[in-house]
Order: C-alpha cells, then structure tokens, then sequence
C-alpha cells in the first residue's frame, strides 16, 4: 500500500499542483484547504506525514503541529512546514515545535519531492547500528534502535524520528565531539537544506526529554565552539552498557 500524506494547504492552485506530483510519485494524499478535522482523519488513519501550510483560514499551522507533537497517537508522525514565511526565526519556532523540516514558497516540486522522501526515509530506518548491540542502557535511558523507541526511567518518551536518530547516534559514540556539520552528515545524509542551527534545536529539544535539567545536562553537552558530546554520567560510567542481541 501506499504511504499516506495529508497535505494542508489553502491556495487551491497549490493544494492541486502539490496533491498532483505526490501522487505522480505513488503517495496517497488526503488535501485539506483548512485545518477543521485534520486531527480526528488522521486519529482514524494515520498518515506516514503531514505537509502543512502556516497560514491557513481557521487556524495556524503553527498551533496545529502543536497539538499533533501532544498527541500521543500521532506525536511521532514527520511533520513538514510549506509556507511563505521565509525568516529564520519562522523556521527556528518550527522546529522548536516538532517539525522534521521547513520548506518556503516559491519551491520547485523537485526539491519538494526530495526532501518528502528524505524525510521519510529517516523516520523508516534507524540509525545505523552494526556492530553495535540494538539497545543501549545507558543510566536512566533506554535507546532501542529496532523499534525507535526511548524510555527514560522506564518510562516511554515520544520522540520525532529526527529526534531520535540524533540522540542514537550521540549516544553510540560516547566521549566524542561531533561538530554541527559532522552531524548533518551522519543524522540528516543528504539533506543539506538543514542549518546547523537546526542541530541546537533538535539537541535543546532532546534534552528537555532526556535530562533533569536541561539547562544543566548530564548526558548531551556543549562543547563551546566545537559542537556535542555525549556522556556517560560518572557515577554510572562502568555500568553504561549494551543490551539486546548484539550484532557481532
């Protein structure tokens, strides 16, 4: 079958052209001119992703990926911006709520294309794990590679896709300093229309899940001027460890 989109959109030439070349491309896409009963559709068949204007009668797409981020049934679902407003503070507020990219119009169906399919293929595939047991237990943190999921006290935590894959990668090389450019590469692969500045957002957003005190972290620091590392908490250092099968 094919994967789901629901598309968000209110200028009608747009919504046509961008449901078109998605479904050229052999996605099914459900096109919304307004954000009515975007919620409650998708409740009941859930999307693989949501591409949503900002600007739309009714709402604010804005507020709309909001309440998807707090929706325990479709937190995890990639969410993609398409809209006008090209500031960088416009695209920094939505990755701070969740959004797995931020696309500006005018777009070319190309790029647009690309970067849906990357998007997608990052929430489909873990980050790469040979090597490496699928499961690490790390302190409080749970980092399940298979299923992409992450407990922190035993508890499950929703995570975007891009949240996760950040955070496994982080988390498999601990001690190491990676650059922001370094984990473009290695988290995002070919999708270079990411900012570095990207990555303070997604890490600033991993931390108010994973730490006690984001502002003071145990785990994902700062390396001023050089990027991220991650660290096994001293205390617990010889007991951070692998666990699950692991691939030898």
């Amino acid at each position: 079958m094919s994967q789901v989109i629901f598309v968000l959109e209110d200028d009608a030439d747009i919504r046509r052209l961008v449901q078109f070349q998605l479904e050229g491309a052999g996605y099914t896409v459900r096109a919304y001119p307004a954000i009515a009963t975007i919620v409650q559709d998708a409740e009941r068949q859930r999307p693989a992703l949501f591409l949503l204007d900002i600007m739309v009668p009714g709402g604010d797409g804005l507020d709309l990926c909001r309440r998807l981020r707090q929706n325990p049934m479709l937190a995890s679902v990639p969410i993609i911006f398409l809209t006008a407003r090209a500031a960088e503070n416009d695209r920094v507020q939505g990755l701070e709520l969740g959004a797995d990219d931020y696309i500006t119009k005018p777009f070319a169906m190309r790029e647009l294309l690309a970067r849906v399919k990357a998007v997608l293929r990052r929430f489909e595939r873990p980050a790469e794990t040979q090597g490496v047991a699928a499961v690490l237990s790390i302190d409080a943190l749970e980092i399940d590679g298979n299923s992409m999921q992450l407990r922190v006290n035993s508890e499950l935590v929703t995570t975007t896709a891009t949240e996760f894959r950040l955070l496994d990668y982080l988390a498999r090389h601990p001690g190491r300093v990676f650059s922001r450019d370094h984990l473009l590469d290695a988290v995002w692969g070919d999708a270079r229309f990411v900012t570095p500045r990207s990555v303070d957002v997604y890490v600033r957003r991993i931390r108010e899940k994973i730490e006690v005190d984001p502002e003071t972290p145990r785990y994902l620091k700062t390396m001023r001027g050089a990027g991220y590392r991650f660290d096994l908490p001293k205390a617990k250092e010889a007991m951070g460890r692998a666990v699950g099968a692991a691939t030898e």
